[in-house]
């Protein structure tokens, strides 16, 4: 898995189970492959329109392809597994765009050039399916949560806090199942971070910690239609990127030059706060949250949704999936090694309920080896 941070490719080498006394999913090894500032530049390119687009996106996804690579040799070598106990290779690919409402989703991938480098069946393209049933083509992971984290007893909440953040709520029982993506999850923070202070990201958010929110840049924010409109939704760079928040910063800096730190500040109240109303919304019954992705480990945005959910009457108490025996940095990798496995058993991965589609669908093209 690579996802809107940008940040590297993510993989799991996993073991799952049908029985029911038995763990569903198991993490056998996990292995990251950071990108080089080049081709996080070029990715980073890749999600407006620019010069000779066809022949830049092909090239990355070659140099993709062999992060993956590299990925799958580094869980086989730690692992001890050998190619061939391997039944197939999940692989999402990068999203370069993301427009269900124009019918179409584009992740740089070269599923079939890595099928060679790896000598194992790869199974990738797996949002386009549902998207040409007419549904969001995401988020695709409540499929997961609602297979391995459900309670009979308790209704919880998933909330997967990459890049874009979204939220999968799990009755008792997981008899029914909703989810969407909430807004920004890390992507503007690191955003802003990286223009500021040349850093990826805002360890434990502490300068975040550091600021106070600006009222006027917050409201002008979190009033953009997508957080009010009803699910089924989805998002990514294509809604929150750069010139967004830049067009907004100019809009309240006339009256005077905003701290960098108080910006900041502002964009982790942004992702807790629309994360937390999502949760207010769609599941104010809940009694847990589980946090995975990047977000999980930046402790002053856990306090902010722990805050912000006592705000709102929402007695919920926010932890990460570890609790429920998943790290969190391996939950999403693990999704699409479960999705993978379920185009393997010709089972849908899909939640039509989720997506919008107009029904279960197996997602997925084969690449054999």
């Amino acid at each position: 898995m690579s996802g809107t941070s940008l940040d590297g490719v993510d993989g799991v080498l996993a073991a799952f189970n049908d029985d029911p006394e038995n763990k569903p999913a198991e993490t056998l090894a996990h292995a990251h492959i950071p990108f080089t500032g080049a081709m996080r530049a070029e990715l980073m390119a890749l999600q407006a329109p620019g010069h000779n687009e066809l022949d830049r996106e092909a090239r990355v996804a070659n140099s993709l392809a062999g992060c993956y690579a590299s990925c799958v040799r580094q869980l086989l070598s730690q692992s001890g597994a050998a190619p061939q106990s391997v039944r197939a290779v999940g692989v999402h690919g990068q999203t370069i765009r993301h427009r269900p409402e124009l019918g179409y989703t584009r992740q740089a991938n070269n599923p079939a050039l890595l099928a060679e480098l790896c000598g194992i069946d790869i199974i990738a393209d797996f949002r386009s399916r549902d998207i040409a049933a007419g549904g969001q083509g995401a988020p695709l992971v409540p499929a997961f949560h609602h297979a391995v984290f459900g309670s009979p007893q308790e209704c919880r909440v998933i909330a997967n806090i990459g890049g874009i953040a979204n939220i999968t709520v799990l009755e008792p029982g997981a008899a029914n199942t909703a989810g969407h993506d909430t807004g920004p999850g890390n992507v503007l923070m690191d955003l802003w971070i990286s223009q500021q202070r040349n850093q990826a990201f805002d360890a434990g958010g502490a300068w975040a910690a550091s600021g106070t929110v600006v009222p006027a840049l917050l409201a002008r924010l979190s009033g953009n239609a997508y957080f009010e409109k009803a699910p089924p939704k989805s998002t990514g760079r294509d809604l929150f990127h750069h010139e967004w928040l830049a067009a907004h910063l100019a809009a309240v800096q006339t009256s005077g030059k905003l701290r960098p730190e108080d910006i900041q500040r502002t964009l982790c109240e942004l992702t807790a706060g629309t994360l937390a109303s999502a949760i207010r919304r769609s599941a104010p019954d809940t009694r847990a949250v589980f946090v995975c992705g990047g977000g999980a480990f930046n402790v002053f945005l856990m306090q902010r949704i722990q805050e912000v959910l006592d705000g709102s009457g929402v007695r919920a108490t926010v932890g990460t999936t570890e609790a429920l025996g998943i790290e969190p940095m391996h939950v999403e990798s693990l999704a699409f090694a479960w999705l993978a496995r379920q185009f393997t058993q010709r089972r849908p991965g899909n939640l039509p309920a989720v997506t919008g589609a107009r029904g279960a669908r197996i997602l997925g093209a084969l690449y054999p080896a």
